[in-house]
């Protein structure tokens, strides 16, 4: 049987592998539960991903794409005239409140880059990406310590399943920029 083109099946896999570390974790993360679920033969995950590290990476940088859209969307970081406390602390309020699989994946694979080296680079890219937006607003060291206080609200509400407070986070965030004032 000749081979048919799919030129949209590496990206059905990352969407599989997305949905399965949604589901079950990254424990339950293999070439073939992600094969099954993206409903393609198994050498198909394995062709575009050689290793599970590389499925991971490409899961993780749509996880992060995900973060982009949500601040290109607003636009307000750019916006010299917005107060950026509270158009950060709404961001991380619209980011909470949408699609969990997505925020949690991030925070799964972001957490994973602790024992698998190759996630290192792309769980630095939401970081770089969010401080270098930041920059043109505060600082360096004041972005730095910003998407540090951002990542940490964000981890306390997944972690504790406690209601995102955007007041508290828009006052955290106003003292840390006010301090560099």
């Amino acid at each position: 049987m000749p081979r048919r083109y799919d030129p949209e099946r590496r990206q059905r896999i990352i969407d599989a592998a997305i949905r399965v570390v949604g589901a079950e974790g990254l424990a339950g993360l293999s070439h073939r539960s992600v094969a099954a679920e993206a409903d393609v033969p198994l050498g198909s995950t394995t062709y575009h991903f050689k290793t599970l590290d590389e499925l991971m990476v490409a899961a993780l940088r749509q996880a992060n794409e995900g973060f982009a859209k949500v601040i290109a969307a607003r636009g307000g970081l750019a916006d010299p005239h917005t107060d950026l406390a509270a158009e950060l602390a709404g961001l991380l309020g619209e980011w909470l409140a949408g699609e969990r699989t997505g925020v949690e994946l991030e925070y799964e694979l972001y957490l994973a880059a602790l024992r698998r080296p190759a996630l290192r680079p792309v769980a630095a890219e939401w970081a770089d990406d969010l401080a270098d937006r930041l920059a043109a607003r505060a600082d360096p060291v004041t972005a730095r310590a910003l998407v540090a206080l951002t990542d940490g609200i964000c981890l306390q509400v997944l972690l504790t399943g406690t209601p995102y407070d955007e007041e508290y986070a828009r006052e955290m965030l106003s003292r840390v920029i006010d301090a560099d004032a």
